[in-house]
């Protein structure tokens, strides 16, 4: 296998985030040969995979992803004993404005997460940097480290003899007469590369309609720039912000008032309390990006703050830029056509889910699996 210019390996996967990176471990270590490449260079923050921190929220009810919910989970697990990482802590996460699955009925098929009902004034006095006033469920499970994430993948693809190649922008991807594919690439000098391979895993994220628009039906998918931002902790609260579990609130309606979207947050070590709105931001080509947060929203995000987050200081907002890829159905896509198999639309929840949906995706490259119902191409609700 050739690192200048003629890579030739079973499955090559295009795009190093979280999710390529996932499926390009996920083939390496059952001994395939893969190679993983990436456009930009290691740590960047052009795509949707970067910055410190994520959640992870197991408050799903439906079947299909609290399914891959608990694969997930016990393949992060193996990831850190894999790398030796800690990657996953388990803080806790509160949800308020769902419900997980209800025992009982076809959703205990894929099984629940633990959880606990706590009024609203045991809330209060347990984690004073939030405000309550609503009951909540709190789940023993919260927050993920993202870059340490990312580069353990890549790191552990290459130690399972994978190749992994940054600085390389994939400009074509060709299926063959022979079922096979080729991928055409540019490296930063502009030398010419090429990878003929028996499967291509797309996981362009922003980028995927721009890959593969001429060779998939793909529905629409919407890029849209979210800006999230970190505030700093108050002095006083320093020390409760250690046991601050990950949280979300699904509806925009928060105390009378409505907001632009429900909201997620956690604490960031080193950086402060990490609040943000769900897929609101506003629709981008990601070669064109501005990397600015819009400052309505920004100061709506501060004012969110400053009436429902007591222990940080609003006025202290560091804005963070990262893209979103939604489908209609704000559902994934892990599918394939012919020798090309996708992985997009993530929609802005699919970070914890990342080491099932790599498994996924490799188990489809090889033939090993099908698309299911809910992740495929040819679902009803996706196409406009």
């Amino acid at each position: 296998m050739s690192l200048t210019g003629q890579i030739d390996v079973e499955v090559v996967v295009v795009g190093g985030g979280v999710m390529g990176a996932s499926a390009a471990w996920s083939l390496a270590r059952r001994g395939v040969s893969v190679a993983l490449i990436e456009r930009y260079e290691p740590g960047h923050r052009h795509g949707a995979s970067h910055g410190a921190t994520r959640n992870f929220n197991p408050a799903y009810a439906e079947p299909h992803y609290l399914e891959l919910l608990h694969r997930a989970h016990t393949l992060w697990r193996e990831l850190e004993d894999d790398s030796g990482d800690v990657l996953l802590d388990e803080i806790g996460f509160i949800d308020r404005g769902s419900r997980p699955a209800a025992p009982g009925n076809d959703d205990d098929r894929a099984g629940t997460f633990d959880s606990e009902e706590l009024p609203a004034a045991v809330a209060q006095e347990r984690w004073p940097l939030l405000r309550f006033d609503d009951a909540v469920r709190f789940f023993p499970r919260g927050r993920l480290y993202a870059d340490r994430t990312v580069n353990a993948l890549h790191r552990q693809t290459a130690a399972h003899g994978g190749i992994v190649r940054h600085g390389l922008r994939v400009t074509d991807v060709t299926p063959r007469a022979d079922h096979e594919v080729s991928v055409s690439a540019l490296g930063a000098e502009g030398e010419a590369v090429s990878i003929k391979a028996r499967r291509v895993i797309v996981a362009a994220g922003a980028w995927t309609q721009k890959l593969l628009g001429a060779h998939l039906p793909l529905p629409p998918l919407v890029v849209t720039q979210e800006q999230p931002a970190h505030f700093s902790v108050r002095p006083e609260f320093a020390a409760a912000a250690e046991l601050l579990p990950s949280f979300n609130l699904r509806s925009a309606a928060i105390g009378g008032e409505w907001w632009p979207s429900g909201i997620y947050g956690m604490h960031t070590p080193g950086e402060g309390i990490k609040v943000g709105w769900h897929g609101v931001g506003p629709v981008t080509d990601p070669d064109q990006r501005s990397f600015t947060a819009d400052p309505d929203q920004l100061e709506q995000l501060r004012e969110y703050v400053r009436q429902w987050v007591p222990g940080a200081d609003a006025e202290t907002a560091v804005d963070i830029s990262c893209t979103y890829t939604t489908t209609p159905d704000s559902g994934f896509i892990l599918d394939s056509s012919g020798p090309i198999v996708v992985g997009a639309g993530f929609s802005g929840h699919g970070f914890k889910f990342a080491p099932a949906v790599g498994e996924v995706l490799a188990n489809v490259a090889l033939g090993r699996a099908h698309a299911a119902p809910h992740f495929s191409l040819a679902r009803a609700g996706i196409f406009r």
